[in-house]
Parts: structure tokens; C-alpha cells; sequence
């Protein structure tokens, strides 16, 4: 409230009729315009009393909810909604005394229609005491929308990207097939019915070429296919601490005799995520591997993991030779390697799979020291206490 009315209030008992008129004038008008500021908002506000009762909403929140004056107006918040399972699911949430951050939800909407919703409970303050609830609704259907366009682009794109690879890639083997098929062939004519000793050796030889360059093809074809098809998740809560040292335990026999020591900076356990433990598996593998093979002499490969109250962390360091910073810019493009041998689609699949997750990937990595890949995955806001119990309220 402005000042200037709490000083008229507070002068109230002492207004003449003239003065009292002009007092509910001012208060009309500030009333009239912060409804008008609130039904100007795209964003839908509902504002609950003590009792989960809705005593002010918005139009957007009318609009997004299938509020009217008539039925929301003393009753429950969540019996005035249009959508029933929303209305349930907020039960649960102002009963339990939980905090709900950008849930998003299907909303049921006039004409057939659903609105995707990203809702949000907050605890409405005043005064230093708690005498509600805010309820922030944001209408992203657009935007979700837009993303997916965005990310079929981002799609296409790659997939001309792997499309021009890949077929730089099956050239080499094809051509070398080419080759030894015609060498095979000469040796064939030359040799006549084998009357030659070393015709057998000749053949042989060719033939495990060929052998050779047909795997390497298999092998570009299967990581071409992983890459470009949509991959199916299955999210399962899972502690990540017991995923990752999984990986170490499974990969330690290899570092032993590759003379690298592995260090483990892992907790006893870490908040449970939703993951698809076989494909995280994979990624966490692939940069292990990497890894590596950046330490031919050996050096220290490390698994560490750290848990916040938004990201568990998971980090694979190694002391190897380090990547220049020009590499790490394109090093999760598609068929960019450094290698002799591979694919080139070994961390672009790991990306793929984090970002699956909706996790992020980084690399922070300093020539001739080493290199630490670091997986962030979100912890998701689940249920958190945020009203005092009633005990407390009525202290």
C-alpha cells in the first residue's frame, strides 16, 4: 500500500465526509489499476489465503485454469480448477506443505485443446509471517513448440553433417576393398590353378583385408545408426555413486595393465536421478576410454562425483597429454577425431546421451597436463516443505 494512503487510514477517524469520498476514490484507483497490472500479465497468479482458499487470480490464470468467481470463491483452490489431475496433484501439494517449482503439466483447455504448463507454489509473506500461497502459472505450449522446431533443425543439420562424414568415411574402406579384390584377382590369373607355392598366402592375405576393411564399415554403419536414431530412454531413479563405481570396478583391469592408477572421489551414495543406467553407462565409458588413451604412459584416471540440491556432478579426469583449445571447441562435432583410428563418433554419442538426460557436458583441459570431462545431470525438484505446520502458525 502507498504511503500516502496508510497516513490517510491512520487520519481516518478525524475525515470529514469530503475527505473520506476522496480516500475510497484513491483507493478505487489503486485498486483498478493493480487488477489491471495483473490481468496484463501472460503469466496466470492466483493468490490462495491461509485456508487454500483462491481470494485473487488473474485472467491469464482464469483462462489456464477455468476459474470463474462463482465456484472458486470459498472453496479449496484445487475443487475450482478444470483439470481435475492438476487439481489433485495440487492437494497433495498444499496439504503435504511441499514446495513446487516449475512443474510442468498437460492442462485440459476449451475446444479439444491442452495447454502445457509450467506451475510453480511459493509461500505468499507478509509482514515476516506466512498468511498463503502464490501460485505462478506460465503457459509454455508456444515454447516447448518452438524448441522442438529448433531441435528438428538442429537434427537435420546434424544429420547432413553425418551424412557427409559418413560417406568420407566408407570411401577409405571401400576403396582398400577395391584394391585387394583386383590383387586377389591378378594373383588368380597369374597363379593359373594354383601352381604357384605362395598363392595360398597371397590369397589369404587379400582375404583378411578385406575381412578388416568389411568390420570397419560395419562398425561406421552401427555408430552412424546409433547417432541419428531417436533413442529410446528408460528413466529409472537411480543413484548415480553406484553407477559410476560400477564403471571404475569394470574398467580397473584395463588401467592395471595399461599402468594407470585410478582415483575415486565418489560418496556412499548421491541423490537419485532419473537415468537409463545403459546408456549413461555407455557415455560415462566412453570418456573413461578416451581418457585413457590420452595416458600412454601411464598416469592417473579419476572418478568423482559431487551432489548439489539442483546438478549431481560427475567428473572423469586423467593426466594425460591434455587437448589444445582449438580441438576442444569441435570436439563433440560429428566425425572430428584426432585419432588414427575410430569412427569419430564416439563423443558425439556421449553427448547425445547426456543431453538425452537433459544434462549438460563440459571440458576443461590444459595441453601437456590433462583433461576432466564433467556430466551434469539435473536433480529433479521434487517436494519440499515450505509452510510451518499448524502448530507453528497458531504460535
Amino acid at each position: 500500500m502507498r504511503p500516502f494512503i496508510e497516513r490517510a487510514l491512520a487520519k481516518a477517524a478525524r475525515m470529514n465526509t469530503d475527505q473520506l469520498r476522496s480516500l475510497l476514490r484513491d483507493l478505487a484507483e489503486e485498486n483498478g489499476t493493480l487488477e489491471a497490472a495483473l490481468d496484463s500479465m501472460l503469466d496466470g497468479i492466483v493468490v490462495l489465503d491461509r485456508n487454500h482458499q483462491p481470494g485473487i487470480w488473474n485472467k491469464s490464470a482464469e483462462r489456464m485454469l477455468g476459474l470463474h468467481p462463482v465456484d472458486a470463491l470459498e472453496r479449496p483452490f484445487w475443487l475450482a480448477v478444470r483439470d481435475r489431475e492438476f487439481g489433485d496433484f495440487i492437494k497433495n501439494v498444499l496439504r503435504g506443505e511441499e514446495r513446487l517449482v516449475d512443474r510442468e503439466f498437460e492442462l485440459d483447455a476449451p475446444g479439444d485443446r491442452t495447454l502445457l504448463v509450467a506451475a510453480s507454489a511459493t509461500p505468499l509473506v507478509s509482514r515476516r509471517r506466512i498468511v498463503g500461497t502464490l501460485i505462478h502459472l506460465e503457459d509454455i505450449t508456444d515454447k516447448r513448440r518452438r524448441e522442438a522446431q529448433l531441435r528438428r533443425a538442429e537434427s537435420l543439420a546434424s544429420l547432413t553433417t553425418l551424412a557427409a562424414g559418413v560417406a568420407h568415411e566408407i570411401k577409405n574402406p571401400l576403396g582398400s576393398i577395391s584394391i585387394h579384390i583386383q590383387l586377389l584377382q591378378r594373383a588368380m590369373k597369374k597363379d593359373g590353378a594354383c601352381m604357384d607355392a605362395d598363392f595360398p598366402e597371397k590369397v589369404d592375405r587379400h582375404l583378411g583385408v578385406v575381412t578388416e576393411e568389411i568390420e570397419r564399415l560395419n562398425r561406421i554403419v552401427v555408430d552412424f545408426l546409433f547417432a541419428v536414431r531417436p533413442m529410446e530412454m528408460e528413466l529409472r531413479d537411480t543413484d548415480p555413486a553406484a553407477l559410476l563405481r560400477e564403471v571404475a570396478e569394470f574398467i580397473s583391469p584395463e588401467a592395471e595393465q595399461a599402468g594407470i592408477e585410478i582415483d575415486l572421489g565418489i560418496p556412499d551414495s548421491a541423490p537419485a536421478v532419473p537415468l537409463d543406467r545403459r546408456y549413461m553407462k555407455q557415455a560415462i565409458l566412453n570418456l573413461a576410454k578416451n581418457a585413457m588413451a590420452a595416458m600412454r604412459s601411464g598416469g592417473r584416471l579419476g572418478f568423482s562425483l559431487r551432489a548439489t540440491d539442483e546438478a549431481v556432478k560427475i567428473a572423469i579426469s586423467d593426466t594425460g597429454t591434455g587437448i589444445e583449445p582449438e580441438v576442444v571447441a569441435r570436439i563433440f562435432e560429428p566425425y572430428f577425431t584426432t585419432k588414427e583410428t575410430g569412427t569419430g563418433l564416439g563423443l558425439t554419442i556421449t553427448f547425445k546421451i547426456v543431453r538425452e538426460h537433459r544434462g549438460e557436458i563440459t571440458v576443461d583441459s590444459v595441453p601437456g597436463r590433462g583433461s576432466v570431462f564433467t556430466i551434469s545431470i539435473p536433480v529433479p525438484q521434487k517436494e519440499k516443505r515450505f509452510l510451518p505446520s499448524p502448530e507453528t502458525r497458531e504460535a
